[in-house]
């Protein structure tokens, strides 16, 4: 009997590694013909599963390239490119995310094309699961391999549209890369389409209708410009595709305060502010693996993790803006939510005590900064820190959260806080990281969130911004703002800060969700990366860079059958 192999012959060209088949691996054609509802099941499955390989090296291509994060010091692996900017088109990184991606998007046109639509609802809502997951990962894929789409989305590249297999395989000739402009559109046809079927909600790790209206938020934000020059009726198609997911109060609703701060140690199922997640559960992390999870790079938990990333100085001085958070542990404080994500390593002196330092940035050789930790004297009134043989004397600035100045030898005035002293990796203190970690209390576990309310709300301020609806946009801006930091919100909105004030606001609160980068670059901005750390802090990506997407990689062109054009090196 003829046979239908639901991972097609065509990933085998798209992507170079070898097919995956587990026990829904194939399945007889009568069968899928005879009993689709009792069929599609095993063929979902297939399609989430690819979503687990797929989702790590998203995480990283998008958040390292950042600025919310810092590395203790260059790496031999893959992911070390996405740092530092240092494209190639052989990173086995970057390699697994476009496999991964096409075999669920072959996965995904497989079901489509195989179950009719229109046998009954129930079914037809498992279809639209299969257009959310394949619309989902088109958009995926232009971002990280398609110029922003600002710039000339009608003539870039985007990614080969491929939609399930070609009648002949054995003379397969596949298309070359749609334009951004193609592909987005593909994008959004699929993502309609699954909000028109999917009648069906399953829980936040499963497609469903909000899951396709927030990522339609999200993809006509993309498209709508930069703050400058915005494309106004596609910032209103965010705002309605914003609305329609922010209506649905039943379904979602943002956590308060004191539970958001708790966000990660929530399980997705037991989250109301989580539209879409991709499952990990405890059992695919057993023991060492832990450490090659996205939090082990940021952490060490219980004894899992590398614990080589930190939070950027960059970062922790957006999360100070308003008030300082303490982490210290028989001080801690937190002004902004957001900084319950992040713990510092304090260490303990031979005698068991923690030891007072006034931790600063300054200016070094070669226009970089880096941290010091100075040890703090305290006689009397008078307070100073010791930096070698340097004795400073602190002037207060915010005695009450143990803010100070000290006029360093190089003459100039340096600002920071006493704390205590902060472990050490090579030469920089770790600022842990646990937003992708502790998910059900469980060291490193945890389960990547592709769309929640808060960023959909941040859709909504941005649109509206560009929209010139400056009232509004600071209604949703504030709704964000003032559940991380109680009465911090802006006072005002308008074309002079808008831009700066959203973009603030979308990085302190999707950081480590891998966001970030393409924030930047699809405004139109450049990502400047001064602060301690061995990335390059004197050179600013443009968004006009080469760099800002990655290359094709090179194993998918050479067993592409047909034309696949790579990116510009330069």
């Amino acid at each position: 009997m003829k046979k239908i192999l639901v991972i097609i012959f065509a990933t085998i060209a798209i992507s170079s590694c070898k097919v995956d088949r587990g026990p829904y691996g194939s399945l007889q054609s009568e069968k899928i013909n005879q009993n689709p509802e009792e069929s599609i099941d095993g063929l979902l499955n297939g399609v989430y599963a690819q979503l687990k390989a797929w989702s790590d090296p998203m995480h990283r291509l998008g958040e390292y390239a950042g600025d919310n994060m810092m590395i203790r010091g260059s790496s031999t692996d893959p992911f070390y490119e996405f740092i530092s900017f240092a494209r190639t088109p052989n990173n086995s990184r970057l390699t697994t995310f476009w496999d991964s991606g096409y075999k669920a998007v072959a996965q995904a046109s497989n079901v489509i094309n195989l179950i009719p639509q229109g046998k009954n609802a129930t079914l037809d809502s498992k279809l639209g699961e299969c257009y959310y997951v394949r619309g989902m990962m088109y958009f995926y894929l232009v971002r990280a391999f398609g110029r922003p789409y600002y710039q000339s989305p009608e003539t870039n590249l985007g990614v080969p549209i491929v939609n399930g297999t070609p009648k002949d395989v054995i003379n397969l000739n596949l298309p070359d890369r749609s334009t951004v402009k193609a592909t987005y559109e593909q994008a959004i046809s699929d993502l309609k389409k699954a909000e028109e079927l999917i009648t069906v909600n399953k829980g936040p790790v499963f497609a469903s209708k909000g899951a396709a209206q927030a990522m339609l938020s999200r993809i006509y934000l993309y498209m709508s410009g930069t703050y400058e020059n915005p494309n106004q009726a596609n910032a209103q198609l965010a705002v309605d595709y914003a609305n329609k997911v922010i209506a649905s109060s039943t379904t979602y609703s943002l956590l308060p305060r004191d539970q958001f701060m708790k966000y990660n140690t929530l399980t997705p199922e037991n989250n109301r502010e989580t539209i879409f997640a991709i499952k990990r559960v405890a059992s695919e992390f057993s023991g060492s693996d832990h450490y090659y999870g996205i939090g082990g790079m940021y952490s060490n938990i219980g004894g899992q993790g590398w614990g080589e990333m930190y939070a950027s100085a960059k970062y922790i001085g957006l999360l100070n803006e308003t008030g300082r958070n303490d982490w210290r542990p028989d001080k801690y404080k937190i002004v902004d939510a957001r900084a319950a994500f992040i713990e510092p390593t304090y260490s303990k002196n031979a005698a068991g005590a923690y030891t007072e330092v006034f931790r600063f940035i300054k200016d070094d050789a070669g226009n970089v900064v880096n941290y010091v930790q100075a040890t703090v004297t305290r006689n009397g009134n008078t307070i100073t820190c010791t930096e070698g043989t340097d004795v400073y004397t602190l002037t207060p600035l915010n005695a009450a959260q143990e803010s100070y100045t000290i006029n360093y030898k190089n003459g100039k005035t340096y600002t920071g806080f006493i704390d205590y002293f902060i472990t050490l990796n090579r030469v920089y203190p770790q600022f842990y990281i646990v937003k992708d970690s502790r998910e059900g209390e469980d060291s490193q576990l945890h389960s990547p969130v592709i769309s929640r309310l808060g960023e959909v709300y941040l859709n909504r301020a941005e649109a509206y911004a560009k929209l010139q609806r400056f009232t509004e946009a600071l209604g949703d801006l504030n709704t964000i703002r003032t559940r991380s930091i109680v009465n911090g919100g802006y006072a005002s909105l308008n074309a002079a800060n808008a831009g700066d004030l959203i973009d603030k606001e979308r990085q302190l609160e999707l950081a480590y969700q891998a966001e970030r980068s393409f924030d930047v670059f699809r405004n139109g901005k450049e990502l400047s990366r001064q602060y301690p750390g061995p990335q390059n802090q004197n050179v600013s990506i443009v968004a006009t860079d080469f760099r800002v997407i990655y290359y094709i990689p090179q194993s998918a062109i050479n067993s592409y059958p047909g034309k696949l054009t790579q990116n510009p090196t330069q």
